[in-house]
């Protein structure tokens, strides 16, 4: 309840009799079925542990559960709405460490949202196998293809569950007050009391909810009660009306509302009447349409056919490690991750390896080793998953020219096609090719012998430099980091040369199009705040790439709006590490279809352009908004606190992140004791300089006033594809991953400032 405004919490909407919805269809299914009746699986962390496990399928049809047969009462579960899939076989690095002794036809793995790691299991059976395979991804789909009023059962269900501490099905009254602070709900004991009763079935209650405690709610709300006038449906002129005024839709309202009836409309008799009901408007608010979001630009929409430098890339620094720098797991996990997120620039350290096969890791720590042509046949299988447009394999290079003639091997072999090694057109290009012209294809960038309008002998070598390594080493170790090149790897560098800048002066003069360097964080910010606009138009013709400082051992982030700023396109990220930084990298790339690819500004692809991030108004075509936030409501707010009776006090922080004259932030009170519905209704107010670059955060914090605020969730977007009007939010956990059903409900107003 309380999914739009707020308002009185009245969680005992339940009445008996229905099913899981989670369940419904598929509890006939033999997999299904299969999974119900429990299974003992084989629990595999490396080759040396591998332990058996009791796993079965809760009869919520959601939970699974799992425990040694000789571990007493203690137990783990998790959700099947944390799975993202499941892989057949040996595909994962634990799988393929023991594969001569269990085959392939035994072994799965459940891959986990966010950073959680996978879980690697082997069958006893084939047929087992095949039942849990198959059965999980059944339920994945039937959780991913849920509606908003089927994830709200769930969830109320998920909490019933957790409370019925006897699993019986049912709740007596001290069930439910435990419940009520499960939910972050704080309610007068005689009022919970008066609602048991009132609602009770033999002093119990069932875990089916019934929306009409949710409509009771709603329908006194300010805003349900201006637009719902004259009963509880909407006519079509009065939908047109409100899409219109309140949702800023213009001239195509008209078409549109005929558009949500037929959509979001559950009533067959409200829709032959053109009108929408309650239950209807309630879906339509809480849908892909009704989000902050533009639907718009979640899809590709942006002109993919300009030059590569003309564009932000999502990319990644030290994309092999999972954790630190210096004691840290590298895998090849970690790849698909980043990959998966739509990363398009990944990133290898090489050194040399034993028995002539090179290794990846972070040189000279304790950090653990994995092989190069894994890695590579990695990038090949997971390059174009989430995006077609082209990846940059960033190498970091510290072999032998015998080993690297190794890696020119690999790299030629297991890419084949999908490594661009000559130029497009034959010629030496002016500009970089586009996106579009290099779908499909992986980039090198690494060091090369000479430029693309040389010819050099095949034996030629010659001695070059690794910027960023120079640049984290002392004297003697600059020395040393001086390396040879072998023709073969050198040969296979095509449109991303590496080098190392000279100055802005130089590149003017002397730079190629396809010349990259890299910039270490506090040269990158030194340059913008001596050159800034130096900085924006030697962007427009080249791209760079920007690294954390080698002093952050931990793996943390800066904040890539500065380079963004900057026009950097390159901008490389410690994935690994979740934070503000990688939130402002997810939200930025969230827009395009998720593709890595965000084309930049106007007026930072200019070779011309006098544009400065310190002083934006002095560009041409400058035009301010004002952003004006009414928070209204936030809705079943995760806890925080597992301590009994804990109950969060929300606030809402919104952060705007741009040039520095956009950097800003407002927050609203804290509300006492409630998590479940708080109600704020409260505006803040922006003015955004430069909204080609600026970026919004919606943060939901738990209030302490004796220490740090604690995280609840987040969301961040692009201030381009904010929806103005009235909007739901859907938070996102610190991981990034969703956490349905909870968000907000703002009403959003962008207009020009006069």
């Amino acid at each position: 309840s309380g999914l739009i405004s707020g308002g009185d919490t009245n969680p005992f909407g339940v009445t008996s009799g229905r099913v899981c919805d989670l369940c419904a269809g598929i509890q006939d299914d033999p997999y299904i079925q299969v999974m119900m009746a429990g299974s003992t699986l084989r629990k595999v962390k490396s080759r040396s542990w591998k332990k058996n496990r009791y796993f079965r399928l809760l009869e919520d049809g959601l939970t699974i559960w799992y425990k040694s047969r000789w571990a007493g009462r203690g137990h783990s579960t998790f959700s099947v709405t944390d799975l993202e899939a499941v892989r057949e076989g040996h595909q994962s690095e634990v799988l393929l460490s023991i594969a001569e002794e269990f085959p392939a036809e035994l072994c799965f793995t459940l891959v986990f949202h966010g950073r959680q790691g996978n879980l690697d299991l082997v069958a006893e059976s084939p047929d087992e196998a095949q039942a849990w395979i198959q059965g999980v991804r059944k339920l994945i789909h039937k959780t991913q293809t849920m509606d908003e009023k089927e994830r709200l059962d769930q969830w109320v269900l998920d909490w019933f569950h957790k409370a019925d501490k006897n699993k019986d099905g049912k709740m007596n009254f001290k069930e439910v007050k435990k419940l009520l602070k499960m939910m972050n709900v704080e309610m007068n004991e005689d009022h919970a009391l008066h609602l048991f009763t009132v609602r009770r079935r033999n002093q119990r209650l069932t875990p089916s909810y019934d929306f009409s405690s949710l409509k009771r709610l709603v329908k006194d709300s300010e805003l349900f009660s201006s637009i719902f006038r004259y009963g509880e449906k909407l006519m079509l002129e009065e939908l047109e009306s409100f899409l219109s005024v309140e949702q800023h839709e213009g001239e195509q309202s008209t078409q549109h509302a005929q558009e949500l009836i037929e959509c979001y409309e559950p009533s067959e008799t409200a829709k032959k009447q053109g009108a929408m009901s309650l239950d209807g408007f309630q879906m339509y608010l809480c849908s892909q349409e009704g989000s902050i979001f533009k639907p718009e630009h979640q899809d590709l929409y942006q002109d993919m056919s300009q030059p590569l430098s003309h564009y932000f890339i999502s990319s990644s620094h030290n994309t092999y490690l999972l954790e630190d720098q210096l004691r840290g797991q590298s895998s090849l996990e970690a790849y698909i991750q980043a990959l998966k997120r739509g990363c398009r620039c990944v990133e290898v350290d090489c050194w040399d390896g034993y028995d002539e096969d090179p290794v990846v890791y972070h040189g000279h720590t304790l950090t653990s080793k994995i092989l190069f042509k894994d890695v590579i046949s990695t990038l090949k299988e997971y390059a174009f998953r989430a995006s077609e447009f082209p990846v940059i394999l960033s190498i970091e290079n510290h072999c032998s020219v015998e080993q690297q003639k190794v890696m020119a091997q690999y790299l030629r072999q297991i890419l084949g096609d999908m490594l661009q090694t000559t130029l497009l057109d034959g010629q030496v290009p002016q500009q970089l090719p586009s996106p579009q012209e290099l779908k499909g294809k992986i980039l090198l960038k690494a060091k090369k012998i000479g430029g693309l309008e040389e010819y050099l002998d095949e034996t030629c070598t010659d001695e070059v430099s690794d910027e960023e390594e120079m640049a984290n080493c002392d004297a003697e170790m600059k020395s040393k980091a001086k390396s040879k090149m072998s023709r073969e790897l050198s040969d296979l560098v095509v449109y991303c040369k590496s080098v190392h800048f000279g100055g802005f002066e130089h590149a003017r003069s002397h730079a190629k199009c396809y010349e990259i360097s890299s910039f270490s964080e506090s040269k990158a910010k030194k340059l913008a705040k001596e050159a800034g606009t130096d900085f924006v138009q030697y962007n427009t013709r080249q791209l760079s790439r920007t690294y954390p400082s080698g002093l952050r051992t931990d793996s943390s982030n800066y904040n890539p709006q500065d380079m963004w700023s900057m026009g950097c396109q390159i901008v490389a990220l410690n994935f690994q590490t979740a934070g503000l930084e990688m939130d402002l990298n997810d939200g930025l790339f969230r827009q395009n279809g998720c593709c890595g690819y965000v084309i930049k500004p106007d007026f930072m692809r200019d070779g011309n352009t006098q544009f400065s991030p310190d002083k934006p108004e002095e560009r041409e075509g400058y035009k301010p908004l004002r952003l004006s936030i009414q928070v209204i409501s936030g809705q079943q707010l995760p806890k925080v606190n597992q301590k009994e009776g804990s109950i969060v006090d929300p606030l809402v922080r919104v952060e705007i992140h741009g040039v520095p004259q956009d950097q800003a932030k407002d927050e609203t009170s804290h509300i006492n004791n409630n998590g479940f519905n708080p109600v704020w209704n409260e505006t803040l107010d922006f003015t955004i300089h430069t909204p080609e670059l600026a970026l919004v955060r919606f943060v939901v914090e738990d209030y302490d006033k004796a220490s740090r605020n604690d995280f609840i969730g987040q969301y961040t977007l692009p201030f381009t594809c904010i929806q103005p009007g009235y909007r739901h939010i859907h938070l996102l956990s610190k991981d990034g991953t969703a956490i349905p059903p909870s968000s907000l409900f703002v009403n959003i107003s962008i207009s020009e400032l006069t």
